[in-house]
């Protein structure tokens, strides 16, 4: 009996391919008849280490190539981290399915220190995330944040030659790459809102390959998928993008969503930050309420001068 195959594209890094392997594994347990093979492939976010994401058009250079990969029909499948997924996909392409979250929040990674108030005044501190960056500033306006790219073991290398202070990094990309016990500390969300969608691992195809679908609904996290879609509805509705400082968490509790959002000033000289309640059947529509709230708050004016500064 010939196998079917699904070919998934993905990029090269230890924490793309883990993701895809995992995938992978889902598939191939939900599908015994189903046979799943890798397509690893460099994008352009990946060979432009020496300027920032937002200097050279934001996270959605990681995506570009493996969605070139699907309409060309070389592959079947892309595997993401869904914080870097823009708001809206190109016409044609879906999120087939989303599975369960990882855990959403920001790590501190520091070899001196236990805690952020720890930190010396002036402390080094890596990360290229104006998210991460405005929130901190607003905690210690006397942080020096320093740039950081590259994979997981690139930036703790930075770290541990004492180039850094502390760098910050996603928990979830930490813990599925067996680093957990770097974590030195969680930073909860009244400190660091999450990115939107932080920890969500979305498998994109294309949105007329019914087949292909069906299969990955055997994979699907509907929870996830709620808190996913009030937070992307906040962020859209915003017309988020790396340039950005955009943040919002929900959480799913007894059939509602409570969801938190954030616009910042990139030096963390304003924060416009609320939340909201309400059904998880309407996860969107919360989403597009909250930003319309922080929108009547100044959010608008403050992101008018991001795009144009």
């Amino acid at each position: 009996m010939t196998m079917s195959l699904l070919r998934i594209a993905t990029r090269k890094s230890p924490l793309a391919l883990w993701q895809a392997e995992h995938v992978a594994a889902l598939l191939r347990a939900a599908h015994p008849d189903l046979a799943v093979e890798l397509k690893p492939m460099t994008t352009k976010g990946d060979r432009i280490q020496d300027r920032s994401l937002a200097a050279i058009g934001g996270k959605g250079l990681f995506i570009k190539e493996l969605e070139v990969a699907l309409e060309e029909g070389h592959a079947d499948l892309a595997v993401h981290s869904m914080k870097d997924v823009p708001g809206e996909l190109p016409a044609g392409f879906v999120i087939g399915a989303v599975l369960p979250r990882a855990d959403p929040y920001d790590a501190l990674i520091a070899t001196r220190y236990a805690r952020l108030a720890e930190l010396p005044h002036a402390a080094r501190v890596g990360t290229s995330s104006l998210r991460r960056q405005a929130q901190l500033l607003a905690l210690r306006a006397d942080l020096r944040i320093e740039g950081l790219r590259g994979n997981v073991d690139t930036r703790l290398r930075r770290l541990e030659e004492g180039h850094l202070d502390a760098i910050i990094l996603a928990c979830a990309g930490l813990v599925r790459l067996g680093w957990e016990s770097r974590i030195t500390a969680r930073l909860e969300p009244d400190i660091c809102l999450p990115a939107v969608s932080q920890g969500v691992i979305g498998i994109e195809c294309r949105s007329a390959d019914s087949p292909t679908r069906l299969k990955l609904a055997a994979l699907e996290h509907a929870p996830t998928r709620t808190v996913m879609e009030a937070e992307r509805a906040f962020s859209g509705h915003l017309g988020g993008s790396c340039q950005s400082p955009i943040a919002a968490h929900a959480v799913l509790a007894e059939g509602r969503v409570v969801l938190d959002g954030l616009v910042a000033a990139p030096d963390g000289s304003r924060l416009i930050r609320d939340h909201i309640e309400g059904a998880a059947a309407d996860a969107a529509a919360l989403g597009l309420e909250l930003a319309d709230r922080v929108l009547r708050a100044g959010a608008g004016a403050l992101l008018d001068s991001l795009r144009t500064g």
